[in-house]
Formats: C-alpha cells, structure tokens, sequence
C-alpha cells in the first residue's frame, strides 16, 4: 500500500485545478539516480499503463509501476510549508539512506 496525507492531497488537488485537469491520477515511480541512487518521479497520467497498479488515498488516485512497488510499499507522500521547506516529502519506511534534499534514497 501506498498513500498520500490530507496535506499532500490538498496540495495535489490545488495543482491539478490550477493547470486545468482536476481528475488526472499522480502517477510515482522510483528510477535509478541522484546522489543516494533511486530517486523518486511525480508526474499527472490520464492513463493506467500496463504493469501499473492503482491506490487510492485521501481521494487521490495514485499510479504505481510494479517494479515501483517494491520500493515503495508503505511509504507516504507529504506536503510540507514551512520553516524547513516547502515541497512534497516521501515518508518510506524501506529507505535506508536519503540524500541532504530529500529527492534520493537507498535501500
């Protein structure tokens, strides 16, 4: 399972009005770079691809690659505005070393 907080979801829906496609799912995927070596990918779909699977949470539709999942099962998406910064932070309890920005991981 995958999912996404209240505060993400806000923000995911606020984006999506913004740019005119309130009803897109939010596609994530891990791929191989960064300075710890996986990083993560966000991005809007209008489709499903074969070999994805579907979440649902907090009213988001999520889209997850297969070969994503295993990276990714349990992690949260966050949404964070403050002192620390602003911007979309993964909570995933499989990472075992994240780079100084957030964006990269190892397990």
């Amino acid at each position: 399972m995958i999912g996404v907080t209240k505060r993400a979801a806000e923000q995911i829906s606020r984006i999506r009005e913004a740019e005119g496609h309130p009803y897109l799912r939010l596609r994530i995927e891990v791929k191989a770079g960064g300075c710890s070596g996986l990083t993560y990918d966000l991005q809007f779909a209008n489709e499903v691809k074969e070999g994805e699977l579907v979440f649902h949470s907090e009213g988001i539709e999520l889209v997850v690659p297969k070969k994503s999942l295993l990276y990714l099962v349990g992690t949260q998406l966050d949404f964070t505005d403050g002192l620390e910064g602003k911007g979309f932070h993964f909570i995933n309890p499989n990472a075992t070393r994240t780079c100084a920005c957030g964006i990269s991981f190892a397990v």
